[in-house]
C-alpha cells in the first residue's frame, strides 16, 4: 500500500506466464496492434502512435525527451516535486538549456504562471509531471497543451503515477506526448512504458536524423538538426517497428506486452468512469480515516492525487520503525519519502488492484495498532469507522 509498485492483478500475472512468440509472428504483431487500440482510450486520445516502450516508466520518459529535445534546445520544466527534478536531470544529460517554473512541495503550479514562463523563456518543449508521488500532488493540465502550442512549443507529460487511476485526457489537454508505466494504477509489474505521440510530435521526431547499425535510414536525407542521442530510445525507430513496416529495432519484450495488454483489458472491462470513481473512493476513504485517527495530511487538498496520500509522521514516532512493524506484523508496506519530506511523512497508496475498500480498512486498522503500540494515543476505531462511512457515501 505504498506509492508504487503495488500488487499486480492476478490476471496480469497469469497472462504473463504464456509462452513466447517471435517478434514478427503474425499473432505477436496482432497483439501489438491490439495494444495500440486498447491504450488509446486509456490515454484519452485518438493518436495513431500509441504504443509501448520496452523498459520501466523511466524508459518512456527518456525516450520522449531524447526524441523531442536536441542539445541547446530550451526546455521549460514544470517542477513541483522530485520527479520534476528528474526531468531536469535527464534534460541536462541531453544538453538542453533548462528553465523552470516551480511551486513549493505540496502545491502545484498555476496555469497563468506556466503561461508567463513560456512567454519569458520561449521554449521548444514544455515538460510536466501529472501526478508527482513524492508530494502526492496532481498538476492541473486543462489548457496546458494549448498554451504550449500557441507559443510554438511541443508539450510532454509524465503520467506514470496516475494512468489507470485518474483521468488522462491527452487530446483534451492538447498535449503532444504522454508516457506512463504499468506498476501503479494499471495493476501490472514495472517493465513496460505505454506512450502516446501526437501527429505533430511524430512529424517532428521523424524529421530528426536517425542512424541504425551505422547505416543511415532511407529518410536521412530529409533529417534536420542533430542526431537523436540514443539508438534504443529513438522513438522514430520504435514507431517504425510498431508500424506496418515492422522494421527491426529491438526484440520486443513479449512477456511485458502480454502484461500491458491484460492491464488495459481489465481496465476497459471495468469502465473508465468506474475505474476513476473506485480510485476516488479509495483515496477519499484513506484520507478520511487518517484524519479521524488524529493524523495530519501533507499538501493541498484541492490538488491531492486520488491514489496516494502523504501523512505527517507524529512527533515522537520513528517512521521507519512503524513501517517495519506494519510489514512484519501485518504484511502491509507503506512508503517512505524523498528530499525535504524524508523522515517527515509516510506515503500511503490505494491504487490499481489495491484501491479496494477492504484493503484501505485493513491498512488503517494496522496503522492504528502499530501507532498505539508505539505509545501514541489515538481515538480507537475511529479511523476505520470514518473510512467506511466515506467509502459508502461515495457509492
Amino acid at each position: 500500500m505504498g506509492p508504487g509498485p503495488v500488487n499486480a492483478h492476478p490476471r496480469v500475472l497469469r497472462a504473463m506466464s504464456a509462452d513466447l512468440l517471435g517478434q514478427f509472428d503474425p499473432e505477436m504483431t496482432s497483439y501489438m496492434n491490439e495494444v495500440m487500440a486498447l491504450y488509446r482510450p486509456i490515454f484519452g486520445t485518438e493518436n495513431q502512435w500509441t504504443l509501448l516502450v520496452d523498459g520501466t516508466a523511466r524508459a518512456g520518459i527518456e525516450a520522449a525527451l531524447v526524441s523531442l529535445v536536441a542539445p541547446g534546445d530550451t526546455v521549460l520544466v514544470v517542477n513541483f516535486g522530485r520527479f520534476g527534478l528528474l526531468l531536469s536531470e535527464i534534460l541536462q544529460r541531453i544538453g538542453a538549456k533548462i528553465e523552470t517554473v516551480e511551486a513549493p512541495w505540496g502545491e502545484t503550479v498555476p496555469l497563468d504562471a506556466i503561461e508567463a514562463a513560456i512567454q519569458r523563456t520561449g521554449p521548444a518543449l514544455v515538460a510536466s509531471i501529472h501526478g508527482d508521488t513524492s508530494t502526492t500532488m496532481a498538476q492541473p493540465l486543462d489548457g496546458f497543451g494549448d498554451l504550449c502550442a500557441r507559443a510554438g512549443a511541443l508539450s510532454y507529460v509524465d503520467a506514470t503515477a496516475t494512468i489507470g487511476g485518474m483521468e488522462i485526457a491527452t487530446d483534451r489537454w492538447g498535449v503532444d506526448v504522454v508516457s506512463g508505466g504499468l506498476q501503479k494504477c494499471l495493476g501490472g509489474p514495472s517493465g513496460s512504458a505505454p506512450i502516446t505521440i501526437s501527429q505533430r510530435a511524430a512529424a517532428y521526431i521523424q524529421r530528426r536524423k536517425h542512424v541504425e547499425q551505422g547505416i543511415r535510414r532511407d529518410d536521412i536525407e530529409d533529417g534536420e538538426g542533430p542526431l537523436i542521442g540514443s539508438n534504443y530510445f529513438d522513438l522514430a525507430m520504435i514507431m517504425d517497428y510498431w508500424s506496418d513496416k515492422r522494421l527491426n529495432h529491438h526484440t520486443e519484450a513479449t512477456t511485458m506486452l502480454y502484461g500491458a495488454r491484460e492491464c488495459a483489458r481489465i481496465m476497459l472491462a471495468e469502465g473508465l468512469d468506474a475505474r476513476y470513481a473506485r480510485h476516488r473512493a479509495a483515496g477519499g476513504a484513506m484520507t478520511a480515516g487518517l484524519r479521524a485517527m488524529g493524523l495530519s495530511l501533507f499538501g493541498d487538498d484541492r490538488h491531492r492525487m486520488t491514489n496516494v496520500t502523504a501523512v505527517h509522521i507524529p512527533d515522537g514516532i520513528d517512521g521507519e520503525t512503524v513501517r517495519r512493524k506494519m510489514r512484519e506484523h501485518f504484511e502491509i508496506e507503506i512508503g517512505t519519502a524523498f528530499g525535504p519530506l524524508a523522515g517527515k511523512v509516510w506515503r500511503i497508496g490505494a491504487m490499481g488492484y489495491n484501491a479496494r475498500k477492504h484493503k484501505v480498512l485493513l491498512t488503517l486498522a494496522a496503522l492504528e495498532a502499530v501507532l498505539m503500540g508505539e505509545g501514541l494515543r489515538l481515538p480507537a476505531g475511529e479511523g476505520v469507522t470514518a473510512a467506511l462511512a466515506a467509502w459508502e457515501a461515495s457509492q
